[in-house]
């Protein structure tokens, strides 16, 4: 009987912790965190294999001479800063960002006023063609503005000389290429910043419009005061998420110039191809692609903590 009734007992309790287990995996199961790291574990793995691994193995590849050999530390980055032509490319890089930026975001909030002052089924229509340019793969739209551009054959030109003007070298001279890749960029970013500020304005409150109005404040005040503090951080979400994209453009300048006339136009992303590929020396062309990497690290670390503290003042 004593045997028995030990037996019966161990066998409790060797199932309370099993019983355990089983309720505290329950438990896990059930938090949300835990939910959400599972449904985000497969984009957690791209982000890594396709962003993460790529950048670090870049940063190990810039540190290496040109037969990836031996190990040379920042003489790639010293060797390039000292060259005329990247100093051309650093300058050309900035000039085009944050040229087109500004374009891009100026013509964006005006075309987002414009599309929320239209009412009914006549916006969505508007919107939707508004949007074509960047619905479209850029390379396409990049290569019709090539035959635009074209010195034989330019539609541009032909209009030109039909009103008795003369022709213009769009892609043959130094700043005519630039502001036709900034104008082609601009072409096609400017739809983002839209969408993006079309939304922002239709979450204002239409109440705040309303005392405004009462309080006798004109059009100009209501957007310095009103419509401009509440888009605050979708305005500097989506220029800092266009500098970065901007800076790192590749097919609008590959297609238009190639980087020409006499690599007046190359930016970051055609300098590191052209050095890294094209000439064979990958290493360099790492250092190339990782140069602007701190910089605008530096610059999305200030941006984005700032929207968060703004975010966190306004919840509290």
């Amino acid at each position: 009987m004593a045997d028995s009734s030990t037996m019966v007992i161990g066998a409790g309790s060797a199932k309370a912790p099993a019983s355990r287990r089983v309720g505290s995996l329950k438990k896990l199961a059930r938090r949300r965190s835990t939910t959400a790291l599972l449904l985000c574990a497969p984009l957690i793995v791209l982000i890594v294999g396709l962003k993460v691994y790529p950048t670090f193995y870049a940063i190990f590849l810039s540190m290496l001479d040109r037969k990836m050999e031996n190990f040379v530390g920042l003489n790639n980055f010293v060797y390039l800063l000292n060259r005329p032509s990247f100093q051309l490319v650093i300058f050309q890089s900035c000039l085009f960002a944050i040229t087109a930026v500004v374009m891009k975001a100026t013509l964006g909030f005006i075309l987002a006023h414009l599309m929320h002052n239209i009412r009914g089924k006549n916006q969505r229509i508007w919107r939707g063609l508004l949007l074509v340019p960047w619905v479209i793969p850029l390379s396409l739209s990049t290569l019709s503005w090539w035959w635009l551009f074209d010195p034989s054959y330019s539609a541009f030109n032909w209009t030109l000389n039909w009103f008795g003007f003369e022709s213009i070298p769009f892609l043959g001279t130094t700043w005519n290429a630039r502001i036709a890749v900034i104008v082609v960029n601009t072409w096609f970013g400017a739809p983002f910043f839209m969408i993006m500020y079309l939304a922002a304005l239709k979450s204002v409150p239409e109440q705040l419009y309303e005392a405004a109005a009462i309080d006798g404040a004109s059009a100009w005040q209501k957007l310095i005061f009103i419509t401009l503090p509440m888009m605050r951080n979708i305005i500097l979400i989506t220029v800092l998420y266009s500098l970065i994209v901007t800076f790192a453009d590749f097919d609008i300048v590959r297609i238009l110039t190639n980087g020409g006339p006499q690599d007046s136009t190359h930016l970051f992303a055609t300098y590191a191809f052209n050095v890294g590929i094209e000439s064979g020396n990958i290493p360099r062309g790492a250092s190339v692609s990782l140069f602007m990497f701190p910089i605008l690290a530096t610059l999305a670390f200030f941006v984005l903590r700032d929207v968060l503290k703004r975010s966190k003042e306004i919840s509290t």
